[in-house]
C-alpha cells in the first residue's frame, strides 16, 4: 500500500493508526491494534467500514483455515 496513502487513512472506530497486512505480497487488511479489528482489502480498495471490520481473532481463525 502506498506509504502516502497509509500515512492519511485512520480507523473509522478510533481515528488510531492502520498498519498494512500482508500475504504474498499482496494487502489483504488494515489493522487496528487499539482496536483489535481488522479491516478488508478488496480490488486494492481499503473496506474502512466499521460494519464491514473483523476481530483480529476471527481473521486469524479464518486465515488458519486457508
Amino acid at each position: 500500500m502506498d506509504s502516502e496513502l497509509l500515512s492519511i487513512l485512520a480507523c473509522p472506530g478510533c481515528r488510531g493508526h492502520l498498519s498494512p497486512l500482508t500475504r504474498h505480497d499482496k494487502d489483504i487488511g488494515l489493522a487496528c491494534a487499539a482496536c483489535a479489528v481488522i479491516y478488508p482489502i478488496k480490488d486494492d480498495i481499503p473496506i474502512l467500514l466499521i460494519e464491514e471490520g473483523v476481530p483480529k481473532r476471527l481473521w486469524e481463525q479464518a486465515s488458519a483455515g486457508e
